[in-house]
């Protein structure tokens, strides 16, 4: 006999014997998921009574992670740009190099393979234990650039692709309408990032009709960044997703020359410009901001806006190293991507950050003089945690009452966790390598079920096979 929709669901429990709760370990957790996929109980040191119905989980949980910054077409270039370009004596490569040689990759990928790339990359995230991803989304238009005739079907490529695997989805459509400071329009190797705030904003309202009722899944807006769009069209879109209380994302600052360029076409440095011109607030998440001052940095904390790092990419890229002390002395939010995805693992992040403020300041333990706890590791895993909330206004990042229940399990056999004592383990996940996989991830309180391994990688495969061969 079915369920009478109207009585309360049985809430799901499961037992840890430890768990990261208000940013440290709790022991002996009975935790209970609601019928809506929240966190319902949270309960440490429960007796054997307590958790005598409740599934046994095999090691200590963690919360999910938000991956707060991808372009998944970005994962059918990792490997094929690390070649120096032209004849020997040239001039080294730089991101604007690497920039030209991914647009090569953007002007060829259709619907069905940005599906295929990102389906395999959302299976690879989720497995490292990342349960949300924000996909900042610039590939609008046909491969000529003449509009698709359901101008959806790239943002439903990648919709399709989250919910093959299981990973939650935060689509993020972008704004893109000219090349730099001062120009007229876009390069014609830009045209299918090609949009207006008039376009950007019925994206947004169709997606919404479209993936209503969706699980794990919501819209907020990009802004690509301020050379590639006027004053008023990006007021015009911030200020429709600050009414709708949307998250908003903005590549900012990630390199010296857009730095220049900004301050010769404005009079103003970009962060500065941006809080100056900018309707900016809690929902806001300005992407790199690897070369800023520290009044810059404060005007930031001050409106509540977060900082989305992406260590792997801005060194893979030669961007320069974030000032993680100045801001993290502010108290200011910043969470994590993997941008370029020249890694999956929020682990890697995490220690590629680190370690950037290592080389530089010739110091060890920086995270560690931030935060609450000793633990370098901690600091930074419960900043990359609260940044997630911000990157997509989504209840995410934690094992609190209320929250999504996206959780991991590790596996304390893997070898970086093998025989580490259990207060040391977030410790050793960090910074110990290679990196331990979770022995399980679970979305929503469910068990992560993506599609057969074989089978994203077939796609993937034949995609690259179309793409580069």
């Amino acid at each position: 006999m079915p369920a009478n929709p109207m009585e309360p669901q049985a809430a799901q429990h499961y037992f840890a014997p430890q768990a990261w709760v208000q940013g440290a370990w709790a022991l002996n957790v009975l935790l209970s998921v609601d019928a809506a996929g929240r966190w319902c109980g949270i309960t440490p040191n429960a007796t054997a009574a307590d958790r005598d119905d409740a599934i046994r989980l095999q090691g200590p949980v963690l919360p999910g992670v938000v991956n707060a910054h991808s372009h998944a077409f970005q994962r059918a270039i990792v490997g094929l740009t690390e070649r120096r370009g032209g004849a020997p004596g040239a001039a080294s490569d730089d991101f604007w190099s690497w920039r030209d040689r991914m647009y090569s990759a953007a002007q060829r990928i259709s619907p069905e393979q940005l599906e295929h790339i990102a389906a395999l990359l959302y299976a690879e995230l989720l497995a490292a234990g990342y349960t949300q991803v924000c996909e900042f989304h610039y590939l609008h238009n046909a491969v000529a650039g003449q509009p698709y005739a359901d101008p959806l079907d790239m943002s439903l490529a990648l919709v399709r692709a989250a919910q093959r695997v299981g990973m939650g989805l935060t689509l993020l459509p972008t704004l893109y309408m000219r090349s730099g400071f001062g120009a007229a329009g876009l390069r014609d190797d830009q045209q299918r990032f090609a949009s207006t705030p008039d376009s950007i904003l019925r994206l947004v309202d169709d997606l919404q009709m479209q993936v209503r009722g969706l699980a794990n899944f919501n819209v907020g807006v990009a802004l690509h960044s301020l050379r590639a769009a006027d004053s008023a069209a990006l007021n015009e879109v911030a200020a429709f997703a600050n009414a709708q209380h949307m998250p908003v994302h903005l590549h900012i600052a990630e390199q010296t020359q857009e730095v220049q360029d900004c301050i010769t076409h404005t009079g103003r440095r970009p962060i500065e410009w941006a809080l100056e011109n900018l309707p900016m607030n809690a929902r806001w998440n300005l992407v790199h901001a690897t070369h800023t001052t520290p009044a810059e940095l404060q005007g930031v904390q001050q409106v509540g806006a977060s900082i989305v790092i992406c260590p792997s990419t801005e060194a893979n890229l030669g961007d320069g190293v974030f000032d993680y002390s100045g801001y993290a002395a502010l108290g200011g939010n910043w969470s994590i991507g993997s941008d370029s995805h020249v890694t999956r693992s929020w682990s890697e992040e995490l220690r590629l950050l680190e370690y950037s403020q290592r080389f530089t300041q010739r110091k060890r333990n920086v995270a560690a003089q931030h935060g609450a706890s000793t633990s370098t590791a901690a600091n930074l895993f419960e900043a990359a945690l609260a940044g997630g909330h911000a990157a997509t206004a989504q209840p995410l990042g934690a094992i609190r009452l209320g929250h999504r229940a996206d959780f991991v399990v590790l596996d304390t056999q893997a070898p970086a966790l093998l025989g580490v004592p259990a207060e040391h383990v977030l410790d050793a996940l960090v910074f110990s390598s290679p990196d331990a996989k979770p022995a399980a991830v679970f979305v929503a309180g469910q068990p992560s079920k993506p599609a057969a391994w074989p089978s994203l990688a077939r796609d993937f495969a034949r995609t690259m096979n179309t793409l580069w061969r």
